[in-house]
């Protein structure tokens, strides 16, 4: 049995995955980490009473570098679903897991069908030389553009070097109406509003045509088979990946 803690047990994303633990057959959940009232305040907390196999992270951009850090300086892997981090970041993880021999796995988005969507999307990119990407969540989600759009435009970004072949010098009257300008010219627009809840499509165009791979998300339980898939993925292989579509 492999024993898992999960970070951010109280929120929503948190709950899920401790249903989907308590579910697994090959888990015991040993700790349930989170700041507002949880079996444990901190990592550090969980560490020193129960034996930590794998840690599932699902807690807020602005602890999650912080919580990664420790947990690959204590022997314990990690699963990261919290978004937000950036390329240095994640560069000095995946040294920090290659130095330790300890697995850590960041997935911006664990459903099999946003990471297809990403897929497809790098896949189409070899044939256009114009793309941008909506990106659509709730009004409570803390980081823009997501975790999931910036992997979809850095795997587009390693198939065609850029994405506004033909277009005009622009100009913004109002600033960041063309959204944010990411890898090789790829514009990114984050909307953020009630009723959503994670939903990116990403639009093609050439001349006489446009082509739209959508993938939406209506409840939290449609990420719960990948992240089962990334735990049992690091439990046998104590590497560091970036992406759920390197372990599909």
């Amino acid at each position: 049995m492999v024993n898992i803690a999960v970070c951010g047990a109280n929120g929503k994303m948190g709950q899920e995955v401790i249903k989907a633990v308590n579910s697994a057959d090959d888990m015991t959940l040993v700790a349930k980490i989170d700041i507002n009232n949880g079996e444990f305040a901190t990592i550090k907390d969980a560490k020193d009473s129960v034996n930590i196999d794998i840690l599932i992270d699902f807690t807020q951009p602005k602890s999650i570098y912080e919580n990664a850090l420790y947990c690959l300086n204590n022997g314990i892997n990690i699963v990261v679903g919290t978004t937000g981090l950036n390329d240095e970041q994640i560069n000095e993880l995946k040294k920090l897991s290659d130095k330790n021999k300890l697995g850590c796995l960041i997935a911006p988005n664990f459903s099999t069908g946003a990471v297809l969507m990403m897929k497809f999307a790098q896949l189409a990119a070899k044939y256009f030389d114009n793309a941008e990407i909506i990106e659509l969540h709730h009004n409570q989600k803390k980081d823009a553009p997501s975790g999931t759009a910036v992997k979809t435009a850095q795997m587009m970004a390693e198939v065609n070097e850029n994405f506004t072949s033909g277009n005009c010098e622009e100009v913004e009257t109002i600033s960041g109406a063309r959204g944010a300008n990411s890898y090789n010219n790829i514009h990114i627009h984050s909307v953020r509003m009630p009723g959503f809840m994670a939903s990116q499509e990403v639009v093609f165009g050439a001349n006489g045509q446009t082509l739209r791979i959508r993938h939406d998300s209506t409840n939290r339980e449609c990420y719960m088979n990948g992240v089962l898939l990334a735990v049992r993925y690091v439990n046998e292989n104590r590497n560091f990946v970036y992406g759920l579509d390197n372990i599909m």
